[in-house]
């Protein structure tokens, strides 16, 4: 079933048991249980009513290309329809409407000699476009795929695999991807928890080849094996994107600085007159306007331009309902 936005905060269990799945999304509930220290039946009846109810869901996001910032300026009423198509794109990672001078932000996957295109025929066709910005990505800070919101503390990260590694270049990978592996990365897109044995089915092979390649496709990068999760229900109802400007001599201080806390989902350094791009949830407004006003970073930047993610119809590569009944 797919994420069901705007449902009520999950209990303290869940929760953990959410932020263990944003470690490592193909962990037991044996493995999980343990670094909880939480009964194993309960954290796999709890975990297993997570996913089948579309709370949760976990997926496996391929890298096919470089990334981009599309940010759209839409006719009055099409801004759902404009972030809806963005949102069906295979290429998209994220779509969102939100308030304010922009309508519609999304990233989009570019591969290599791709830029034009994008920018020139399938952009402009989207409906109801008014105004278009293509924004290439420079570097990751932190990507959506990779948020973990501080819910569990050190050692129990650490039970689990310890945190993701660090982030740069959005370089896809240089790893030859064969039939076989196109197999498996097929099937973890779909369900990012399939078993070895069904990887095995799917692509053809024994159960330990299916083991290796799995393990040699999330290591190389090829893949990124997460749970998604709608924000508001880890506590969070209040989600916005920072164009942020500054010096070009702070932009790695004030990145390093942003992804501090746990709170800020996703910080890029991108191409224009902002040279970041960060997407940070809060508990409150109240919150976000001390994150905005009075956190270290601040004193380091220029201008801030905010924007309050009003609708989602896409985290990382998975579709929001919203989404699929729009016209």
């Amino acid at each position: 079933m797919p994420l069901v936005p705007g449902a009520g905060a999950l209990d303290a269990l869940d929760r953990r048991i959410v932020a263990a799945l944003q470690i490592d999304g193909r962990a037991s509930w044996r493995r999980i249980a343990g670094a909880l220290g939480e009964p194993e039946r309960k954290v796999a009846r709890r975990g297993l009513r997570l996913l089948e109810s579309g709370d949760v869901a976990v997926r496996g996001l391929v890298m096919r290309g470089e990334t981009v910032i599309l940010r759209m300026t839409c006719r009055p009423g099409t801004v759902r329809d404009a972030a809806v198509a963005a949102a069906r794109r295979a290429d998209c990672i994220f779509s969102y409407a939100l308030a304010g001078p922009v309508d519609c932000v999304a990233e989009l996957q570019c591969p290599p000699g791709r830029l034009g295109p994008l920018m020139l025929d399938e952009v402009p066709a989207l409906p109801g476009l008014v105004s278009q910005s293509v924004s290439p990505v420079l570097r990751y800070f932190r990507t959506v795929h990779e948020w973990s919101p501080g819910i569990l503390d050190a050692g129990e990260v650490e039970a689990l695999g310890g945190p993701s590694g660090t982030v740069g270049e959005p370089v896809p990978p240089d790893v030859e991807v064969g039939p076989e592996e196109l197999a498996i990365l097929g099937a973890l897109a779909e369900d990012g928890r399939r078993t070895h044995e069904d990887l095995a089915a799917v692509a053809g092979m024994s159960v330990a080849t299916a083991r290796r390649r799995v393990e040699m496709l999330t290591r190389e990068g090829v893949v990124s094996i997460r749970a998604v999760v709608e924000p508001a229900l880890l506590g969070l109802p209040v989600e916005a994107l920072l164009w942020i400007r500054t010096r070009p001599d702070e932009v790695e201080k004030v990145g390093r600085l942003l992804v501090e806390s746990p709170l800020v989902r996703y910080a890029a350094v991108v191409m224009g007159e902002h040279q970041l791009l960060v997407d940070v949830t809060q508990p409150s407004k109240a919150a976000l306007h001390e994150f905005l006003t009075s956190a270290p970073w601040v004193r380091h930047v220029e201008a801030v331009q905010s924007h309050l993610v009003v609708d989602a119809f896409k985290r990382s590569g998975v579709e929001f309902p919203s989404s699929s009944h729009a016209a």
